[in-house]
């Protein structure tokens, strides 16, 4: 089934404005398309996000499952433990991406994050972030220790939880329609840490091709102050997917270490809108 979905894709990767090096690291060929954030400085965090990319590139080209994608999790983990140990401050890499796979006989993208990259849904004029943060601030939100309002300005906001490589590496994951007419982006923190989610709707709606709107969000990055390196995946679902579908998402847990039991739980969970 997923062979009939038509994209258009743009990916865009730039250092920023502070940064010497470039520690994002992005794959953007169907059926993956990912977005990995090293952390650990020159040879180590841009080692780490690489490893990522080489670690989900045998799937490129071939249909992939859930359980495809977690090997392909450990493989990444794995590698990215043994670079972290042979760096004195360590390493690892946040990962967002969205992958294409066959669902109940229809086309799903099964949407995973570790860290704080993120993957958004925008449909019309309305913004979905899909994922959900690993990160000290959205813990503090989810504990009602913090208002939602108040995160952007919280100092330690970028403080992460989980990574790959890292002791917690556990990848949340969810199932969600592939509908006609959706476009989904997927980013670093470079983006979503610099400009607000109402400038990254506006911007999706107003640029009309996935390399407009893939320039347009990284030059108001820079615009913002640059501060961190910038990466975005902008893909539009042309044909093949549902006319259209409901706002759930099936929830589930995915280890970065293969399991024997189901790896998508029936667990529907609300998206976080913005409009």
């Amino acid at each position: 089934m997923t062979t009939g979905v038509v994209l258009n894709v743009a990916a865009l990767t730039d250092v920023g404005l502070k940064r010497a090096i470039n520690e994002d690291a992005v794959l953007a060929e169907s059926p993956v398309f990912l977005v990995a954030d090293g952390m650990g400085g020159h040879e180590a965090g841009d080692k780490a996000s690489a490893a990522i990319v080489e670690a989900f590139a045998p799937l490129v080209g071939s249909p992939v499952s859930t359980e495809l994608i977690g090997a392909a999790l450990a493989r990444a983990n794995e590698t990215v433990s043994a670079i972290s140990a042979q760096h004195a401050r360590g390493a690892g890499s946040t990962v967002a991406a969205a992958a294409l796979v066959e669902h109940d006989g229809a086309p799903h993208w099964l949407v995973f994050n570790v860290g704080d990259s993120r993957v958004y849904r925008h449909r019309g004029s309305t913004l979905d972030q899909l994922t959900v943060d690993h990160s000290l601030g959205q813990a503090l939100v989810d504990a009602g220790e913090l208002r939602p309002e108040n995160l952007a300005d919280f100092s330690q906001r970028n403080v992460i939880t989980r990574a790959v490589g890292a002791a917690d590496s556990v990848a949340d994951s969810w199932l969600v329609p592939v509908v006609d007419g959706e476009r989904l982006l997927i980013c670093s923190d470079g983006l979503s840490g610099e400009i607000s989610d109402e400038s990254i709707r506006a911007t999706l709606t107003m640029c009309g091709r996935p390399e407009t709107a893939a320039e347009a969000l990284v030059r108001r990055a820079k615009e913002a102050g640059g501060r961190d390196n910038i990466s975005v995946i902008v893909i539009d679902v042309v044909a093949g997917g549902a006319a259209g579908a409901s706002d759930g998402a099936t929830d589930s847990r995915m280890s970065s270490v293969p399991r024997t039991d189901s790896m998508l739980e029936s667990t529907t969970v609300p998206v976080r809108r913005r409009r």
